[in-house]
């Protein structure tokens, strides 16, 4: 049984979904603990409610970003996880924390990636006339935004797209990218050869 802790700064919708699957669909898994660094998140409290245990890493608590990471991974470890989910997790992370979870943390960025790393991603592909935009699961690594991708979702940019309509059809597709990647590494579905994420089985590693 694979043990799940999930990262969040904020509502943690795809935390949720990640959780609802995990739990509906039968994985070889459990969802171990949510860690905010935000005392507020809403996402804590939904957790809480349903018995998942939770903990809370201020980072202003913290006066530089090492001695958060160095924080944030104790109380991560103290779970014992298998498996690093960011779910809306607003902080950047160091070089020694993503060497620390190497292979097994996973994120989801609201673009295409190598396409719009970084935030902003919906005004920046409207504004590029992107006619595609999407969302992407990797691997993390210490570039930001740039680890082995593991799958990604496509939508269209319509026209007359404003910023917070492409982001509420990309969040849609993310519930169903992320806990289809998740699942996949708890199964031991993945294997990455030469940067490149593969799934052991053929599945399509892409949702259109």
């Amino acid at each position: 049984m694979k043990r799940i802790v999930i990262l969040i700064s904020g509502r943690g919708s795809n935390m949720q979904a990640v959780a609802e699957a995990c739990a509906r669909e039968g994985w070889p898994a459990t969802v171990a603990a949510v860690i905010s660094n935000r005392p507020q998140a809403a996402g804590i409290a939904w957790a809480a409610e349903r018995g998942i245990p939770t903990a809370v890493v201020d980072h202003k608590a913290y006066g530089s970003r090492e001695a958060f990471d160095a924080a944030l991974q104790q109380a991560i470890d103290a779970f014992e996880p298998d498996l690093l989910v960011l779910a809306g997790f607003m902080r950047i992370l160091g070089a020694d924390f993503t060497r620390h979870y190497a292979g097994r943390m996973l994120n989801v960025h609201p673009s295409l990636l190598p396409a719009f790393t970084g935030l902003h991603t919906h005004r920046r592909a409207i504004e590029a006339g992107c006619k595609v935009a999407g969302a992407t699961v990797h691997f993390v690594t210490a570039e930001l935004d740039h680890g082995p991708i593991v799958a990604q979702a496509v939508v269209p940019v319509l026209p007359g797209d404003d910023e917070a309509q492409l982001a509420a059809r990309v969040l849609q597709q993310e519930h169903k990218l992320y806990p289809m990647a998740v699942r996949w590494f708890v199964e031991g579905q993945l294997r990455i050869e030469d940067g490149i994420v593969w799934h052991a089985g053929g599945a399509p590693q892409l949702l259109v």
